[in-house]
């Protein structure tokens, strides 16, 4: 008895069936990972520290370790007891995440150009304390964009917005929202320049998605949501059963660009 053989085409189909198995597992390890390190400090000297340290020593060295497109944002209306500055860092891989900041510390240059902040006394810190946030980005927005924006860097607005929901269920209604009711399309469609969009995964306020917007200046954000809102996708997504109370909280968050923030 001879042994089976299979056909041609059949090998050609297994071929296209792996090939189809091995993009879809590739494309799923392209999502972003995005760390959100909110600084808080409590006055101009502080302020002053941080900016020398970001700009000087922290993003060259990210840069150099191989991350691209580090945003860092100052609040527009900063809270007079409570000033932050928020730090964005997108690395591709888990791996780049977990294993960046230990390599850069064995950057020389790093080390020399942060010292300040690196060898801060106890008693005299360049922040009252650090607040992380980690995000993964979603299926239909697997990486972070640079905002396509016209206006002076001072004047622009970077929307930073935070939707908890009320249960995990509730949640992850919001999230196929963005994704399969494609709610990213409706910002697309009024250039609203989307940066990222995320589902947090390590954080105070849990379950939670994140994304941030940007516009050339306040006019621009008003006008635009206002387009938004009347838009007739949205309000027939809005009014779809499946995505009823998905929101307990949001919070919108306006910031804009340091002079040396990659955005």
């Amino acid at each position: 008895m001879k042994p089976y053989r299979p056909s041609k085409f059949i090998c050609l189909f297994l071929s296209i069936i792996l090939v189809f198995i091995l993009s879809a597992k590739a494309n799923a390890a392209v999502r972003y990972y995005y760390q959100l390190k909110i600084y808080h400090f409590k006055n101009a000297a502080q302020e002053a520290r941080l900016d020398s340290y970001f700009q000087n020593a922290y993003l060259p060295a990210l840069h150099k370790a191989g991350v691209k497109n580090v945003g860092v944002f100052k609040v527009i209306k900063q809270d007079s007891l409570d000033k932050k500055i928020y730090v964005f860092i997108p690395y591709r891989t888990w791996d780049a995440l977990e294993n960046t900041d230990q390599k850069i510390l064995k950057d020389q240059t790093y080390l020399d150009a942060g010292k300040d902040y690196l060898d801060a006394a106890y008693n005299n810190t360049p922040y009252a304390r650090i607040e992380t946030i980690i995000t993964r980005a979603f299926v239909n927005a697997p990486e972070p964009n640079l905002p396509n924006l016209t206006g002076k860097k001072a004047d622009r607005v970077y929307e930073l917005r935070s939707y908890e929901g009320a249960t995990e269920k509730l949640h992850a209604s919001k999230v196929k929202m963005f994704n399969v009711g494609d709610e990213m399309a409706i910002f697309k469609k009024y250039n609203m320049n989307g940066v990222f969009y995320s589902e947090v995964i390590a954080g105070s306020h849990m379950p939670n998605l994140m994304y941030m917007t940007t516009y050339d200046n306040k006019q621009d954000n008003i006008d635009k949501w206002k387009q938004f809102g009347k838009d007739p996708d949205f309000v027939a997504l809005g009014k779809m059963p499946e995505y009823q109370h998905n929101v307990s909280k949001g919070e919108s968050f306006f910031l804009y660009p340091a002079d040396y923030s990659d955005y």
